[in-house]
């Protein structure tokens, strides 16, 4: 329990809520103190740099100073450690407020995660009522697309004479159904035109799927929100549930999709006590189901109007970003109207710059970058931003060329490795013997156990009554029955009820070291991974929670194939505007600011998409904290999607920079016309040979 009254709370409160703005306490004082009979839900449009996740901690403190429950406050982010710095900054709040000693620790969050973390939590909870095995098992989407390349081969799709989808390919749509809640004949229109004539194939398929799912007793990530969202639909559950959290928090309401708006909207169908914090105007991902209608339509989806709170005063960027940025945003076709503003003074104007090509733009980014930094900006403190990953070829090779260090966001996740997929696939197999995808990993690890032999396996065990004994009274081939033998042997020690986590991680390591050294020339270095998953095994308290956590919230590096250490002192950041979301650098380059690119010629089939390429403009600009400047190629090279080479393309500047806008741009043209001044000087000399008299000559 909290110490003090609400007396001294209120004494001490100003120390803590001064650093909020107008706006922003309103937002956090919402339905407590003055505005206590204000019962209606909450939406916080929060403008890029305006302060949302301080605003937010700031209400979850003050909720809870104001009696609210920890445990009945349910805040919902969209990545684990989004919800830990969530907890831990209202934490600070509360102790600053309480004046509490730095050994008293503020109460924290149990129900703060993903939706995905919370979805599997409360379906495990509640599964015996829902028809689930609460030992389930979660596939990764690695293990589901395998899964559902193995369902397709079973069922005949992968002897097609005509070109039927990769297994790949087919996850896609079936995901993109599952969370836009559209039909599948929709979704293949829209998305996957060239798939359209396999729909009653495609809806087979993914039937067969679902029943392998169930089978084996696993959850893939779309079943995590599709089961609460269906858990929700019915109505003395979604009470129930609902009942548990007197609070439901959103952050990052504008990239939710309709599965967890449905979610949301079932569990408070009043809104009472709902709070989503977004900004529609950086709604950008529908590509994963996202809808921006969530955020656009949230006042009116309950039974009263939600209360808007905007957050307009922003802390990032200079005056002449923001109204250049406001300009662009304004011409949306529907928003959330706001006008950022700051009183951080004047700045740069932005920069409007048209070159002549792309290889014109690699370098005048290169100049500049090193013009910075010789004037003590930091590499690290610049960014180059595209579209489309490729867009930057040109400038990542005048980069190396000029001996300019850069990182480019990407590269291979954690959990994609070869070796950690391994020992999480014994893992997996030992704590869900039903488990096909894990079973069939793990026993190919077995020297001298094939696809016929493991495929054997798995059928005697999803037979069987009881499949750790099938696996037990297994016969392999001869020339595997020594390594079966041990492998047999971990796995009846690994089934034990009585052994201790992280035992689990540590017999499963010591068996997988010698196949490891076995199957791969740099096991070395994929030890290193391999340690580090049983680092993170100790932070756990099962090896359910291990195995759910790790799969919901995956580290994202690895030492599997990484390139040289990067030992530079400082390094450029190259990133597409999807990967830069939420980030922040002093000076932004953004690149082919042309149609064609912004907006993509791949998203301009509708008015949706056009609409979501305007916002990912927006999003780019407004990254920059003191300097922004567009880039615009007159003339452009792409690669070819047959991949028979690359043409040029001529194009002029993105519509979403129209004429009235100009007057908030520096317009610059590169090379300067007294740059091209030698070359017009050599034109005036006249001709020093007639190539055309050389070209007929040829022929006589």
């Amino acid at each position: 329990m909290l110490p003090s009254t609400g007396l001294i709370y209120r004494s001490r409160l100003p120390s803590a809520m001064d650093t909020l703005n107008a706006e922003q306490s309103a937002a956090v004082t919402h339905g407590t103190g003055e505005t206590a009979a204000d019962t209606r839900p909450l939406l916080i449009i929060a403008g890029a740099g305006s302060g949302k996740t301080h605003t937010l901690a700031h209400r979850v403190a003050h909720l809870i100073r104001h009696g609210a429950d920890p445990q009945r406050l349910l805040l919902l982010t969209f990545s684990r450690r989004a919800a830990q710095e969530m907890a831990q900054r209202a934490g600070a709040v509360l102790q600053r407020a309480l004046q509490l000693p730095p050994t008293q620790a503020p109460p924290g969050l149990p129900w703060a995660g993903t939706f995905h973390a919370i979805g599997a939590r409360l379906l495990r909870e509640y599964a015996p009522r829902l028809g689930l095995e609460p030992g389930f098992t979660i596939h990764d989407r690695g293990d589901a697309e395998d899964l559902m390349g193995l369902v397709r081969h079973e069922t005949g799709l992968s002897a097609t004479h005509k070109r039927f989808p990769q297994k790949g390919t087919c996850l896609g749509i079936y995901s993109r159904v599952v969370n836009t809640r559209e039909p599948l004949a929709a979704v293949l229109a829209s998305t996957y035109p060239w798939c359209a004539a396999w729909e009653a194939e495609l809806k087979t398929l993914f039937g067969a799927y679902v029943e392998a799912k169930q089978a084996q007793n696993v959850l893939d990530y779309d079943d995590l929100l599709l089961f609460w969202a269906e858990m929700m639909a019915e109505p003395a559950l979604a009470a129930e549930v609902g009942a548990r959290f007197d609070h439901v928090l959103v952050d990052e309401y504008q990239d939710t999709n309709r599965l967890q708006a449905e979610i949301v909207r079932a569990m408070k169908p009043g809104g009472q006590g709902v709070t989503v914090v977004g900004d529609d105007a950086q709604s950008i991902y529908s590509f994963r189901g996202a809808t921006v209608r969530n955020i656009l339509d949230f006042p009116h989806q309950f039974s009263q109007s939600a209360r808007i709170v905007t957050l307009e005063r922003n802390y990032r960027s200079t005056q002449p970003v923001l109204q250049a940025s406001n300009a662009v945003i304004a011409a949306a076709r529907e928003r959330h109207a706001k006008q950022l503003w700051t009183d951080r003074g004047a700045g740069r104007p932005v920069q409007l710059l048209l070159v002549p090509d792309d290889a014109g733009q690699a370098r005048w980014i290169a100049d500049d970058v090193l013009r910075e930094r010789e004037a003590g900006l930091r590499l690290k403190s610049q960014a180059v931003l595209f579209r489309t990953s490729s867009h930057s070829a040109a400038l990542e090779l005048e980069l190396a060329r000029r001996n300019i260090p850069f990182v480019k966001f990407g590269g291979l996740k954690f959990l994609e490795a070869a070796h950690v997929k391994d020992v999480l696939a014994l893992l997996r197999f030992a704590e869900n013997p039903r488990s096909r995808m894990a079973g069939f990993r793990a026993a190919l690890l077995v020297p001298g156990i094939g696809q016929a032999s493991a495929t054997r396996l798995l059928d005697a065990m999803a037979e069987a009554a009881d499949p750790v004994a099938a696996l037990q009274a297994f016969v392999p081939p001869p020339q595997a029955q020594a390594d079966w033998a041990a492998f047999a042997a971990l796995y009846a020690r690994l089934r034990e009820p009585a052994l201790a986590w992280p035992a689990d991680m540590e017999l499963a390591r010591a068996w997988y070291q010698p196949q490891l050294e076995r199957l791969h020339d740099d096991a070395a270095v994929r030890k290193l991974d391999v340690e580090q998953l049983a680092r993170l095994a100790t932070g756990f308290a099962s090896r359910e929670r291990f195995l759910t956590e790790l799969t919901l919230d995956p580290p994202q590096s690895t030492s599997d194939e990484s390139g040289a250490p990067h030992r530079d002192e400082d390094y450029l950041v190259l990133s597409t505007i999807h990967s830069a979301k939420g980030q922040e650098w002093r000076s932004v380059h953004v690149l082919n600011v042309v149609d064609g690119c912004i907006p993509s010629d791949m998203a301009t089939g509708t008015t949706e998409e056009i609409e979501e390429e305007r916002r990912l403009l927006y999003v780019a600009m407004t990254r920059a904290r003191d300097r922004l400047t567009l880039v615009v190629p007159h003339r452009f090279y792409v690669t070819q999607q047959s991949g028979g080479g690359d043409r040029h393309m001529y194009a002029g500047r993105s519509r979403f920079i129209a004429e009235s806008m100009l007057p908030h741009f520096e317009q610059l043209t590169w090379p300067a016309a007294d740059a091209a001044a030698p070359l017009l000087a050599r034109e005036a000399a006249g001709p020093v040979m007639s190539i055309r008299a050389r070209a007929r000559a040829a022929w006589r």
